[in-house]
């Protein structure tokens, strides 16, 4: 079979962008160190209510104007159910599953996480704008998802 120079050149020019890209994400991933995070920190799924800090799930104020919020995703609910933070502060939430994977988004935010059983994810976020923010599970956990919401009220 013989090729056309065209076609011989757009073959070495698409190889080559492909082991280009394949070479700038390992840099990135390896070099600069911005892969994603993988297992980081793991927890029985099943001993999730004995386990610190999950075993006192709560709001915490951590230091001035700086809150932790430690929350259990469960079937159709967060736990805790509501929270109230000062306008201005700064919140990372640690949270975990207890039984399948759940989605964490808050409205009019860039918070989106995934949460999976065992697994600890651990995100961050100021909010500056008082308001209610709607927190959606946004991963289909099962036939009461569309019920599985819950607010933060930034007063």
């Amino acid at each position: 079979m013989k090729m056309h120079l065209d076609e011989k050149i757009w073959l070495i020019i698409s190889f080559g962008m492909i082991i280009g890209f394949m070479l700038f994400t390992g840099y990135q991933t390896f070099v600069l160190g911005m892969g994603p995070p993988s297992h980081m920190e793991t927890i029985d799924p099943q001993k999730v209510d004995e386990t610190a800090p999950f075993d006192n799930p709560g709001v915490y104020q951590i230091g001035e104007k700086e809150y932790e919020v430690v929350m259990i995703l469960e079937v159709f609910r967060f736990q805790p159910g509501e929270i109230e933070i000062p306008v201005g502060s700064t919140v990372h939430f640690t949270m975990t599953s207890k039984d399948v994977v759940h989605g964490f988004q808050v409205a009019d935010t860039n918070l989106n996480a995934m949460v999976m059983p065992g697994h600890i994810q651990k995100i961050s976020q100021t909010f500056h704008e008082p308001g209610e923010y709607l927190v959606l599970c946004n991963e289909y956990c099962g036939t009461g998802h569309q019920f599985m919401a819950t607010t933060i009220t930034v007063k």
